[in-house]
This record gives C-alpha cells, structure tokens and sequence, in this order.
C-alpha cells in the first residue's frame, strides 16, 4: 500500500513539553496576579492619580514584587521545559517501544515481542494486543511454510519415480519415436523444478538456515560460471565484474538468490546478441550485487509486480527456460530472510536492472582475498 508523503512536524514529546510549560507559565501568571490583588486590597499596593502601582511607606518590602515575579516566572519556564521533557519521555518510553515492535514486524520479522512491563493501562494493553497479533500472524505464517514445505515433500517423491519411469522408456532403444513421452519428460521436469521451487521457498520464508560469512563477488562468480553454457547458447553476452562484498548468510540461499537472477538475465533478453552484466560492490554498510540485461523494455508497473509467485514480465521467454515463474519470488524471500532490500528497476533501453543490497558482514574476507 503506497504511503501518502507528509511534511514532518514536531514531534509528539516537544508538544507534550511545550503544552505542559505553557500550562505551568499560565498557573504561575494567575498565581502572581492573585497575590498582587490580594496585596492591592489589603492596602499593601496603592495607585496615584495617574495609575501608577506604589509602595505605602509602611509596606516596602513589596517595593521588589514585580523583579520577584518576573525571575518566578523565568524559572516556571525553565522548570516547565525541562521537567516536561522528562516527563514527556518517560510517559512516551512504552509508545516508542512499540513503535520499534511495528517496524521489526514491517521488516518481515514476527517473532519480536514487546512484552511491555508494569501495571495495566492504556500503553499495555495497546502493547499486549500488539502482541497478541504478531503471535497470530506468525503462526498463520508458519502454517503456510509448513504446509508449502509437506506438499513439496509429498510431491518430490512420486514425481521422481514417474521422471525415472520416463527416462527408462526414453532410453529403451526398441522402442519407437513417441512424441507423448517426451511432452510428458518435459511436464515432468517442470513439475519437479516447481516443487523444489516451492521448497527453497519455504526455507528461505522461515529463516531455518545457518549463518555463514560469504563473499558475494565469489558468489556472483560461481553463478556466472554455472550459467555460462546457457547463455552462450542463447548467444548471451556475460560479464562478471565487481569488489569483495563481504555478507553474512546461508551460502547455499545466497547462491540460489544469484542463479536465479542471472537465469533470469539470460532468458528474459533479446532474441540475438544480448547481454548480462553482474557486479558487486561495497557501501558504507552494505554490500549490493547488481545483476543487469538488454531486453524488451518493460512498464514500471509491470516490473512491481515481478516479484510476486507466478509472474513473468513478458509472455516470450527465451528457449524452454520458461520456468516455474517462482525465480524472482525466491529471490525476495532470501534477500528478506537475509535482511536486504531488493530493488528493480527498468533500463530505459530495455531490460532490467535488479540490485540486492545486504548488511556488510565481516572484514576478515577481505584480509583473506
């Protein structure tokens, strides 16, 4: 859902401290204007003819009244600032901490709880709702990987015996040339590929991975090397480029992530003379993997829909590689689980440019490089 831009304004403790001097300078005013009539009335406080205020002779002590309300009143001001900004904090403590809670929950992470201490009041019971919810939402989250994950291992099983079964009758020399089978291989493996999609899927979502220092230029590398018999016989041009990116994550889900984005590149590209450009890089706290093709240009508001399950971002797809339409979907959940932002943006000429950016992880990869 897009966010309506708003300027930003003060914040809620300066209005809670700006509201709470103003109040303490309006009773200390009224206070001192009651003592001044009250002094007034007693004889204390008199007027000339011109209306001015004067001290009667027998009353000089109040001669110092207006100094002596004024410095009051600059201290109810400098009292009213500082024990209201304490005390804004301090009432404002628990709101903040659900704030953390909300953007923790945002970032895709539902196990952090508030668990807000003391007694009951209004914060806690805004908290412990909160709670209440996030607890909901994980474990409707966790239901969805769990199941994802038994019906891909449900499904692994008899898709392997009937793909063996077809590889045996395709490799049975007596047999003669049946198209069927062979649509059948094909509908088999795509099956396969979909099922095991489905699976990295799941994992990835529910984060059950060992961490790991990885370097993502070596990543990048490994998964240029693995594609690079695809894509020259897609006559795809492919350039690996790029600095030590230090990471911490899975190994294996961070490869995953990098394969999918340059089989992606390859066949989503032009029909002929095409090309791929994959690079790493270091930011001040991040590391990014750009991974960059030609193609058919494409619609912004296409491209934000490329990441959700199923999708392609055209109907040509170079080759048989159509795939199960799972690769940039997998590709958001390892960059979530790992903390990155994935960002897409079209080439004015055509194609796309899709960056993963991560947390930095440990230098020692680059005193071993």
């Amino acid at each position: 859902m897009r966010t309506v831009p708003r300027a930003r304004g003060p914040s809620v403790r300066l209005k809670l401290t700006l509201s709470y001097a103003g109040f303490l300078m309006l009773a200390g005013a009224l206070l001192l204007a009651a003592i001044g009539v009250f002094l007034l009335r007693q004889g204390w406080l008199q007027t000339n003819e011109q209306g001015v205020w004067r001290a009667t002779p027998g009353t000089a002590f109040v001669r110092g009244f207006a100094p002596m309300a004024a410095v009051v009143m600059v201290f109810l001001l400098v009292f009213g600032l500082l024990g209201g900004w304490v005390l804004a904090g301090r009432m404002l403590a628990p709101l903040n901490r659900i704030t953390h809670a909300t953007r923790t929950a945002a970032s895709g992470s539902l196990s952090h709880r508030i668990r807000l201490p003391g007694r009951q009041d209004e914060f806690r019971e805004l908290a412990d709702a909160f709670d209440a919810m996030l607890a909901r939402l994980e474990a409707h989250v966790a239901e969805q990987q769990r199941f994802a994950a038994n019906a891909s291992h449900e499904l692994r099983t008899p898709l392997a015996v009937s793909k063996s079964l077809l590889d045996v009758a395709r490799a049975d020399p007596g047999r003669a040339t049946d198209p069927l089978i062979d649509r059948l291989h094909a509908v088999n493996t795509r099956a396969i590929d979909l099922t095991e999609a489905l699976l990295l899927l799941s994992r990835a979502g529910g984060q059950s991975f060992t961490r790991e220092d990885v370097d993502l230029s070596l990543v990048a590398e490994e998964a240029t090397e693995t594609l690079l018999p695809l894509a020259e016989r897609q006559g795809v041009t492919l350039e690996t480029d790029g600095d030590i990116a230090p990471a911490t994550g899975s190994p294996a889900l961070l490869l995953q992530l990098a394969v999918n984005l340059v089989h992606n590149a390859i066949v989503h590209n032009l029909p002929e003379r095409g090309s791929v450009w994959v690079t790493t890089g270091v930011r001040p706290d991040t590391v990014v993997l750009t991974v960059e093709n030609t193609g058919e240009p494409i619609a912004p508001d296409v491209v934000s829909t490329l990441t959700e399950p199923f999708q392609r971002g055209t109907e040509r797809v170079r080759g048989d590689h159509a795939g199960a339409g799972l690769g940039l979907a997998i590709v958001e959940t390892i960059t979530r689980a790992h903390g990155g932002i994935l960002t897409l943006t079209p080439r004015s000429a055509g194609g796309l440019r899709i960056t993963v950016e991560l947390p930095a992880g440990s230098q020692q990869l680059m005193a071993h490089r």
